[in-house]
């Protein structure tokens, strides 16, 4: 079995555009759609460019931050088109449809698409473990909301056509809801331990760090466990040197 995809849209500004994905949606045989803080949602535009997926937008999910968006999805991809040097894991869509059919049934996986305007914003791409860039003329690369979610559905849906390679692993991947605890419990412990963040980035760093490893969930849970024993032993020398 593969795994289940949801696609996130977050601050869509055009009703119509809406409608659009979901059209690209049922196409592809998506049918989970979730929008973050969308401007006009319900709206008739919405259902007359949807073309007969409007179940799809009968079931879709409004909520107010992208962490509740994707709180129970293992895998996270986001659409950019920020240059390759930025400091992230860049892919294709054809590559990334791959690795998400290969990731199995337990493992929930989210595409993320910006605004029409602005696309992801850093905090929209401190969730992901890896973005993608879509290949386009680089004189004229403008692609429209539906356009992208689109190409990236469809190059998920032929590679779930293909047999595909299954990652074995120990337990699934951890949820993104448990991997915020994670790195907000990382976040407390190296202020307790006055860990100097000389560039002011450090946290970025690590989500990218981490992000990259794909934790499975034993794997969190001896990271969370490592945490709370720095803080034991803390607590422990403090008591100590009161005495």
């Amino acid at each position: 079995m593969t795994s289940l995809v949801r696609i996130v849209l977050i601050d869509p500004s055009h009703p119509g555009n809406v409608g659009s994905v979901a059209r690209a949606m049922k196409n592809m045989a998506l049918e989970d759609l979730t929008l973050v803080r969308p401007r006009s949602f319900p709206h008739p535009e919405s259902n007359a460019l949807a073309a007969g997926a409007d179940d799809i937008l009968a079931k879709a999910r409004v909520v107010d931050s992208v962490s509740e968006a994707i709180a129970d999805c293992a895998f996270i991809a986001g659409t950019t088109s920020r240059p390759r040097s930025y400091y992230w894991e860049f892919t294709t869509p054809r590559e990334v449809g791959s690795r998400i059919a290969a990731l199995g049934a337990e493992n929930r996986a989210a595409l993320l698409f910006g605004s029409e305007r602005y696309g992801l914003g850093t905090e929209d791409l401190n969730h992901c473990n890896v973005l993608v860039r879509i290949p386009a003329n680089p004189v004229y690369c403008s692609l429209n909301l539906a356009m992208s979610v689109q190409l990236l559905a469809y190059e998920l849906f032929m590679a779930r056509e293909q047999p595909q390679p299954h990652v074995q692993l120990e337990q699934p991947l951890a949820p993104a809801g448990d991997v915020e605890h994670f790195y907000a419990h990382l976040h407390q412990v190296l202020n307790e331990i006055d860990f100097e963040d000389r560039t002011g980035h450090l946290m970025e760093r690590l989500r990218r760090l981490f992000n990259r490893a794909q934790l499975d969930r034993n794997e969190l849970n001896i990271m969370r466990g490592i945490l709370s024993a720095v803080q034991g032993r803390r607590g422990q020398s403090e008591r100590r040197s009161r005495e």
